[in-house]
Order: C-alpha cells, then sequence, then structure tokens
C-alpha cells in the first residue's frame, strides 16, 4: 500500500494513481447543509416540549388559547410537508379550492353552507384526535423530516421558484424560492418551538431547556 501527499488531494492506492480525496463542498452544498442544520434545531426544540408528557397531557390546553402540545406538532408537521409538496409540484400542491357559492368573506366570517375538506384538516391539525398518541404524532414528525432531506438534497438549485396559489394571504403574483421555502420553515418551526414552551410551562412547569 502506497500513500502519496500532494498540497490538495491525498492518493492511496497499490502504485495505481487513482485519487480517493473527496472534492470540497461548493458554497452552495454549504448553504444547503446550513439551512438544514437550523431546520434540523428548530424541530429539535420543538419536539423537546413533549419529552416524557403522557397522551393525555399533550392534548390538553392550559392557555387561553385552544393550541395543544401534540397538535403544534401535528401542524407544523403538515405545513412542512405542505412545503416540500411545493417545492417539488408547485402551486398545484397548496391549492385552496372552495365549493361553488362559497366566498373567502364567507368562510372568515364562519357563515359558509360548506366548509372545504382542507379547512377542516387545517383545523384538526392543530388537535390531538380520538385515538392519536404523542408518539404517533412524533413518529410521524420524524418520517416527514428525513422526506424533507431528500427533497432539498434531490434539488439542483436553491434558487428555484414556483408561484404561489392564489389565497387571501398570499400576495398576487408572489413566488417562492426553495431557499425561501426553507427559511420560512426554519421561522415558522423556531415560533412555534415558542408557543410550545408557554404551553409546557403554563402545563407542569417545566422547558423544553
Amino acid at each position: 500500500m502506497t500513500t502519496t501527499t500532494t498540497d490538495s488531494t491525498t492518493t492511496t492506492g497499490t502504485g495505481t494513481g487513482i485519487a480517493a480525496a473527496s472534492a470540497p463542498r461548493s458554497a452552495a452544498d454549504e448553504e444547503r447543509a446550513d439551512l438544514l442544520a437550523s431546520l434540523a434545531s428548530a424541530r429539535s426544540a420543538l419536539t423537546a416540549t413533549t419529552r416524557g408528557l403522557s397522551d393525555e397531557q399533550a392534548g390538553e390546553r392550559p392557555t387561553a388559547s385552544a393550541l395543544c402540545l401534540g397538535g403544534l406538532v401535528k401542524h407544523v408537521a403538515s405545513i412542512e410537508e405542505g412545503w416540500m409538496r411545493f417545492v417539488l409540484e408547485g402551486p398545484s400542491a397548496m391549492r385552496h379550492d372552495l365549493p361553488d357559492g362559497v366566498t373567502w368573506a364567507d368562510l372568515a366570517a364562519g357563515t359558509a353552507r360548506e366548509i372545504p375538506q382542507w379547512a377542516i384538516d387545517h383545523h384538526n391539525a392543530f388537535r390531538m384526535l380520538p385515538g392519536e398518541t404523542l408518539a404517533g404524532i412524533l413518529a410521524r414528525y420524524e418520517r416527514v423530516a428525513a422526506r424533507s432531506e431528500e427533497v432539498i438534497a434531490s434539488v439542483p438549485d436553491l434558487s428555484a421558484a414556483h408561484p404561489l396559489p392564489e389565497a387571501p394571504w398570499n400576495e398576487p403574483g408572489a413566488v417562492r424560492s426553495v431557499r425561501r421555502v426553507l427559511t420560512h420553515l426554519v421561522a415558522e418551526t423556531s415560533q412555534h418551538a415558542g408557543h410550545a414552551d408557554i404551553l409546557r410551562e403554563t402545563l407542569d412547569g417545566r422547558t423544553s431547556s
């Protein structure tokens, strides 16, 4: 076995000169890794607030809001999953269609004669439904996180962008790049981790730290 060291590479072999050293990561790869690491850190801060809780505790609503810890994790997992579909499929993955004859004003006022399924799903994402367990919710979040890693690794350019779907909360003509999607997910997950810390402290006096 012979080993030859130069200024930039290390070659190991049996006299064949085949290089074993890997090329250094590009700036784009570093950015991708940093954004994914930031998202992983935010996820960890959120899930840490549920450590040691029973299913019953995870479903409790200890503050004036309707939020519970299990529901917050469900919500964030659903949001991340939806944005990853957007990265792959574009605005069709995040459409918010309304039933015939129903307007956004009806929906906001609570007077809609029919509630779209996406709105029902959004509402239920904040709650622990009968039969759901904290372990199951956390396991799903882990699967969503693993899928996100796969999706982002498959995207050649973080600047690749899609238009946002039409909705009252989206500016007309707005677009989102993969980079903006990731920074949004870091911000939203971190924000909800803060909410979760308050819920946990109200619940039993403990915090994630």
